[in-house]
């Protein structure tokens, strides 16, 4: 396990939380799957699995997937701001939903070695310099149990339809696809799947870690 007390050195979204939600539903808003349905759906959750999302936000995703992995699951969100995770706390209390919410940075997370099933990285890579984006994957990978799956979500390219509103309130860059993959083939994972998410200027990469026991 990492220390904990390291501090982030990605950009941390401290402020508009409330509005973050808003900005997400307004980018999906024609989709006939919200974002974060979809996103479970490509990581193939099933009942009773342990999930962890890094980089939670409001813990929609979060939320999203304890409703697949059911009470037998387990789901865990993690980030840097203290703001986001008040907000998926509340999110979770007023769903009646059991998932835990801690503030950590990425490149240390406080859990242990081999606990989940899936990991999530959704929209998160694009604030972390190069360097940290090393470590985060080296780190979601220290935490999956052989035979683990990751699924990591970003921006293929900047787009002028998200300029303006969006870009203020996300100040999003964007991440090649193939720049994830590399990160994650470093780090040991076996690339499994790729493509565009089907939402705006998404993709995914979807890879397995080790072997199963």
């Amino acid at each position: 396990m990492r220390d904990s007390t390291l501090p982030a050195r990605g950009h941390v979204l401290r402020s508009h939380v409330r509005l973050y939600d808003v900005a997400v539903r307004l980018l999906t808003w024609r989709q006939r799957t919200p974002l974060h349905e979809r996103i479970a759906e490509l990581a193939q959750l099933r009942p009773g699995e342990r999930v962890l999302d890094v980089g939670c936000g409001t813990g929609s995703l979060a939320l999203a997937a304890k409703a697949v992995v059911g009470a037998g699951g387990s789901v865990h969100g993690v980030d840097a701001s203290s703001e986001m995770i008040d907000r998926a706390r509340a999110k979770a209390r007023a769903r009646h939903m059991a998932a835990d919410f801690e503030i950590a940075s990425v490149e240390a997370l406080p859990l242990a070695d081999r606990s989940f099933d899936v990991v999530f990285s959704t929209l998160m890579m694009h604030h972390l310099p190069r360097p940290v984006r090393r470590l985060c994957v080296q780190e979601m990978a220290r935490v999956l149990r052989p035979g683990g799956r990751v699924v990591v979500v970003d921006f293929q390219a900047s787009s002028r339809v998200h300029d303006g509103w969006w870009a203020w309130l996300h100040r999003h860059g964007a991440v090649p696809a193939d720049e994830i993959q590399d990160l994650l083939t470093a780090a040991g994972f076996a690339i499994a799947q790729t493509g565009a998410v089907g939402i705006a200027g998404l993709h995914f990469t979807g890879a397995t870690w080790g072997t199963p026991a």
